[in-house]
């Protein structure tokens, strides 16, 4: 299922909003995007957090809504581009990251602080899931290569995941190893065996 799908279902069928970072999978309505922001002016808002494990980080953040009828993707809101910056007080190092987005909240349901926050948080389990998938899977030694290959292997795995993280296990790797190669504890566990056998799995 494309991000197109998903956000027309997400909209028309559950009467809710998509969040979504823009990335080179999405090449046209990437470099619409930056083509947009590229003279871009001063941010709609800024977030200087406090020092964190040794790093100052600002968050800056840029939205639109005159792309909504251009983009090739449904349900538009706004679109935005956010940068993070961050220096390490030790050593002085400097880093900036720019980071596309769209959502389908309009600016009434989501200021530049709101899509702010919930950029923030979006990019916080990315990373939580990006260290999962890599420990448990070993993905970045991953021979699947070709094609479409590791990004719906990525995607699938980023579902497992999803699915056990979502019945609130403590660990997700113990999880999966009592998981492993036993279907019918797999059905249990996702309740979808007539007899469910789920008490039977500590978490």
């Amino acid at each position: 299922m494309t991000q197109r799908k998903i956000a027309d279902y997400l909209v028309c069928q559950r009467d809710a909003h998509y969040h979504f970072t823009v990335k080179n999978n999405q090449p046209g309505v990437f470099q619409d995007i930056a083509l947009y922001f590229k003279d871009r002016q001063n941010p709609d808002f800024v977030d200087c957090a406090p020092p964190d494990h040794g790093r100052i980080e600002i968050r800056s953040i840029w939205t639109t809504t005159e792309l909504n009828g251009y983009l090739n993707f449904p349900h538009v809101g706004q679109a935005f581009l956010i940068q993070r910056e961050s220096t390490d007080k030790k050593t002085g190092e400097h880093s900036c990251e720019i980071a596309y987005g769209i959502t389908s909240r309009p600016p009434e349901q989501a200021d530049p602080q709101r899509v702010l926050a919930t950029n923030r948080g979006h990019w916080s389990i990315e990373n939580s899931c990006h260290y999962i998938i890599d420990w448990n899977y070993d993905e970045d030694r991953s021979r699947i290569r070709t094609g479409h290959g590791p990004e719906n292997i990525t995607r699938l795995r980023r579902f497992a995941v999803g699915i056990i993280k979502s019945k609130g296990v403590r660990s997700v790797a113990q999880k999966m190893r009592q998981l492993t190669r036993n279907i019918r504890l797999v059905f249990d566990y996702l309740r979808m065996t007539e007899n469910s056998r789920v008490s039977a799995l500590p978490d």
